[in-house]
């Protein structure tokens, strides 16, 4: 199936010049300058043996045949050693502008609407982009010896297509038609590979895949514990088993295209070879044309050849380079540049206005027609059962998501109309799913490699309860995390790190706190002081508290009982006990786990 390509060829080439020019401008000189060396020395390699044999022909002194030799000698150490130079320094400004491309690529991934981040077809295309930008033999830095090698071959074509049109124009012909029809039939049957490239790309994922897991300290145990070595052992040999069918395959068809190539071949040159012997025996040309006619015609040929196959190299990488573009120009589902500014004050309201969502490409909404206020400094704790909405409702709080519904307000104003990235810029939060960098601990909690307020970060540990475990760590608040980049980094327990990005929401402090299950990983002990503490970290803020302990949520100043997408209770702990409800019913069921001497089975839940 032929791919579609958004972006033409042209288009393609115009892009990568533009970013040449304003990241490498060197890279195009040194193209131009690389073909015509390389012309140059084409043209040199030709001339020399029938200038040689002239001289030899006629006889001419030593003397002079040794200075045509050294002269020609000369001119190609000359243009080689140029050459080299040339195509050693044009390396370090094609790698620049690729990384510029690849800098481009990983700030979209980072800036992007953050539905983008979940959308299959979306990543799909973004490991398309970053893999024609994965390394030197990609189209982000192969284009330019692309296109140096296509204008070779152009130049050369003209060249020696000049230096033949004195021939028969007959034998020109046949040597484009069996170059053409080499070409396209190598071609077919290269095409097979391309075609195939997912196929083969899918085995060698599936192969890394297993070996990455073998290899996996976070695995280690399991693999141990359950005696996986052998199966992951015989899923690696499956799986490259199928991989070497695959290479058997195309190695056949690549056979019969080098095959059906040497046949053209010897066809194009014995007839070549014919009709200048002819014209030698006919004495029209002297052994020195014959030569320089000969080597002309086989050169010609690869000329073709070379631009027939450049066009080809050309047209895929520039498949792969609107896959690049197509991921750079992805539309934005959220305005990040201009938009209204946000209220100048230090007390936000966020209000859902009969707001409906539902995840994209599903059916079931998730949240169902609520209606919320979170007035300013104001405690919310979310409660409910899994399933039942909450961390869907932190993400379109935070703006993470559009609703499909209603409207998300902040102080009375649809978030849809502010940047987007100025209205993140309200919220410090501690999620579900936090990311620790091999970073130290102060820039992991002031999120910066250089300013970075001691005293302050300091203080957001000591209320996230983790002074003494940093300060017993090797370098204290200098210590490295994870094993990833640093020999000495250190790999702290989950609920330490969890603590950790408590203090880095702290640092952050935005004015209203998001925690997303903030205490999943604590000891009982841990998590007490952390509620203790819980007042003196909201403290002039509004905050949203996500929990499935309803203990926890007592310090709130309101509680919210999710089910099926919507606010089934709301009250204070102690009003929705009272009510008796879902919340009353599933409190007094963990409840029981705390009981000191209770046994807990199903009949104590009737």
């Amino acid at each position: 199936m032929k791919e579609k390509q958004t972006y033409s060829v042209w288009q393609n080439i115009c892009y990568m010049v533009t970013n040449a020019w304003k990241h490498a401008p060197s890279v195009l000189w040194l193209c131009l300058i690389f073909a015509a060396l390389s012309l140059g020395i084409n043209v040199a390699q030709l001339y020399l043996p029938p200038v040689v044999l002239s001289k030899v022909e006629t006889l001419a002194p030593l003397s002079e045949l040794l200075i045509t030799i050294g002269i020609f000698a000369g001119i190609l150490v000359l243009l080689n050693g140029l050459l080299g130079y040339v195509d050693q320094n044009t390396l370090y400004g094609r790698i620049e502008v690729r990384s510029a491309i690849i800098g481009d690529i990983r700030e979209k991934a980072c800036t992007t609407s953050y539905p983008n981040i979940t959308d299959p077809d979306v990543q799909k295309l973004k490991e398309k982009a970053m893999d024609a930008c994965s390394s030197n033999s990609k189209p982000a830095e192969h284009i330019w010896e692309t296109l140096t090698l296509l204008l070779l071959n152009l130049s050369g074509f003209v060249l020696y297509l000049t230096l033949l049109s004195g021939l028969n124009l007959f034998l020109i012909a046949v040597v484009l038609a069996t170059s053409c029809i080499g070409f396209f039939l190598s071609s077919h049957m290269n095409q097979w590979g391309y075609l195939h490239r997912e196929e083969e790309a899918k085995y060698q994922r599936q192969l890394l895949y297993v070996q990455e897991k073998a290899e996996s300290i976070a695995l280690a145990k399991d693999i141990r514990i359950f005696g996986l070595a052998p199966w992951l052992n015989s899923l690696y040999q499956k799986t490259l088993n199928l991989y070497e069918a695959f290479v058997i395959r195309r190695e056949r068809r690549y056979v019969w295209a080098c095959a059906a190539d040497a046949v053209l071949g010897f066809l194009r040159n014995g007839i070549a070879y014919l009709y200048l012997i002819r014209l030698a025996l006919d004495g029209g040309l002297s052994a020195s044309e014959f030569l320089l006619y000969f080597s002309a015609f086989t050169g010609f040929s690869a000329w073709v050849t070379g631009i027939l196959q450049g066009i080809t190299d050309l047209h895929r990488e520039s498949l792969d380079l609107s896959s690049v573009r197509e991921y750079l120009n992805l539309p934005e589902l959220f305005r990040f540049e201009g938009g209204r500014k946000l209220p100048e004050t230090d007390a936000y309201e966020l209000k859902l206005e009969h707001v409906s969502f539902r995840y994209p490409n599903t059916e079931n909404y998730i949240i169902r027609d609520m209606n919320l206020t979170i007035h300013p400094g104001e405690n919310i704790a979310i409660v409910g059962l899994n399933g039942a909405g909450k961390t869907t409702l932190v993400k379109l709080l935070c703006g993470f998501y559009d609703p499909d519904e209603g409207r998300v307000l902040l102080n009375g104003t649809d978030i849809r109309e502010f940047n987007r990235n100025d209205y993140y810029a309200l919220f410090s939060a501690v999620f579900q799913d936090f990311s620790e960098l091999d970073i130290t601990v102060a820039q992991t909690v002031a999120q910066s490699v250089s300013r970075i307020d001691m005293d302050r970060v300091k203080e957001c540990i000591r209320k996230a309860g983790m002074t003494e475990s940093v300060e017993a760590l090797p370098n204290g608040y200098d210590t490295h995390l994870g094993k990833n980049v640093y020999l000495d980094g250190v790999q702290l327990s989950g609920g330490q790190t969890q603590r950790l990005m408590l203090a880095r929401a702290l640092y952050k402090d935005g004015a209203i706190l998001v925690l997303d299950e903030p205490t999943a990983a604590l000891d009982p002990i841990a998590e007490h002081d952390i509620y203790m503490k819980y007042n003196e970290m909201t403290a002039g803020k509004s905050s949203v508290f996500i929990s499935h302990r309803l203990a926890s949520t007592r310090f709130c100043d309101r509680i919210l009982f999710l089910k099926d997408g919507a606010i089934a209770e709301e009250g204070t702990h102690e009003e929705l006990l009272v009510r008796g409800g879902g919340y009353a019913s599933l409190f007094h069921i963990q409840a029981r786990y705390y009981q000191e001497g209770r046994d807990f089975d199903e009949g104590s839940l009737e």
